[in-house]
């Protein structure tokens, strides 16, 4: 399977799923889903327009073409479906290999609000003071209330060595502050192991192209090192490649639904565990918080319905929405939500998340020292 093909359910990166070339909004493509009166209307309005007009100077049929599709997506008041202008649509192509230039953050549309998620460890962003919980208000001195999600993601990336100047609202403070991050290359940490005496402690950061490859080796050397345990931590993870993230559960659950997608006709398929030469019945903790979203909330949840895994800490994020990019001919794209998924037995994630086994107030390394004793049985 190519990479344009590949299916995601990352919150937060703008990665191609479904390319389709040539689907471009113009009058006159037949039997398109929705045709009919309510595109009759739109080209009536086109045409009167056109027509009528007093100030011929503003009839550029590009610029009103991309109002069109902006009105549409705003209708839909989803911050997930998005219109990407075609600059934006080149670098929104780029998939989850594990590095891209930019600041390194994860970021989400919370309230109409542009939040960060969380900034990745020794990134610029991190390096700058951008904190979890703080509200970017402006992106170089424009303001991000009308921008949606993947044009506000593009605006802050950007050429490794140039800067971007965000304004920023951090949690719990009244006043923002201006603080200017030079772009960097970010190398996405996929996977970390260390043995915490004999429980394994593995962190996923984000289910990228890497990621398999990665955590494989882990699996493979637990019986030599004698572990008793497994600590899967997936805090903070945002998601990513679904065929990763079925990889993954499929070396802790040997047979069984790993998910459903639910089709926008209400049609249900189920995607079941694949065959892997490396897998572990060990005991294990998933550790997950409100910023565990998609690809992680779908691991969590197979494996909390399979009773394979108890799940603490806080409720998920509840991003459960497929979204698929679209090229339309004019070289822009439709980053466009299509399909909702479910756990295993039936549990819809989107505006939901997944409610943890046990709920931990505990953070950080107390919370991996909770799933140890819990594991240990306290000794």
């Amino acid at each position: 399977m190519s990479k344009l093909t590949k299916l995601i359910i990352g919150l937060l990166l703008v990665v191609v799923i479904a390319l389709a070339f040539g689907a471009g909004f113009f009058f006159g493509y037949g039997n398109l889903p929705g045709s009919g009166k309510g595109l009759d209307i739109v080209e009536q309005a086109w045409s009167i327009i056109f027509t009528d007009y007093v100030d011929r100077s503003k009839l550029d049929s590009a610029n009103l073409s991309r109002g069109a599709i902006e009105g549409m997506i705003e209708a839909l008041d989803d911050p997930y479906t998005s219109y990407l202008e075609p600059e934006y649509y080149e670098l929104g192509i780029s998939s989850l290999e594990g590095e891209f230039d930019g600041i390194g953050a994860y970021v989400t549309v919370e309230d109409k609000q542009l939040l960060i998620i969380a900034p990745i460890a020794d990134s610029p962003a991190d390096k700058a003071g951008i904190k979890a919980g703080d509200i970017i208000l402006e992106i170089n001195g424009e303001p991000v209330l009308d921008m949606s999600l993947a044009e506000a993601i593009i605006k802050i990336r950007g050429p490794k060595g140039t800067a971007v100047s965000l304004l920023i609202l951090h949690e719990g403070d009244t006043e923002p502050v201006e603080i200017e991050i030079i772009r960097d290359r970010v190398e996405v940490p996929s996977v970390r192991f260390e043995m915490r005496g004999d429980i394994a402690y593995i962190t996923i950061t984000q289910f990228s192209e890497r990621t398999e490859s990665e955590l494989a080796p882990v699996i493979q050397d637990l019986k030599g090192e004698n572990a008793r345990g497994i600590i899967l931590d997936l805090r903070g993870n945002p998601g990513g490649l679904l065929d990763i993230v079925i990889e993954v559960a499929s070396h802790f659950i040997t047979e069984g639904t790993l998910v459903e997608v639910m089709s926008n006709q209400g049609k249900v398929a189920t995607l079941e565990v694949i065959t892997s030469p490396v897998t572990t019945d060990l005991p294990m903790v998933v550790l997950v918080d409100d910023a565990s979203a998609s690809g992680s909330e779908v691991l969590a949840g197979a494996l909390q319905d399979h009773g394979r895994a108890l799940v603490a800490g806080k409720t998920t994020f509840g991003k459960g929405s497929v979204n698929i990019l679209r090229r339309l001919s004019d070289g822009s794209g439709l980053y466009i939500t299509t399909a909702r998924w479910l756990t295993p037995d039936g549990r819809l994630i989107e505006g939901h998340g997944i409610e943890p086994d046990i709920k931990l107030e505990l953070t950080g390394e107390d919370a991996v020292e909770w799933a140890i004793d819990y594991l240990t049985g306290g000794e």
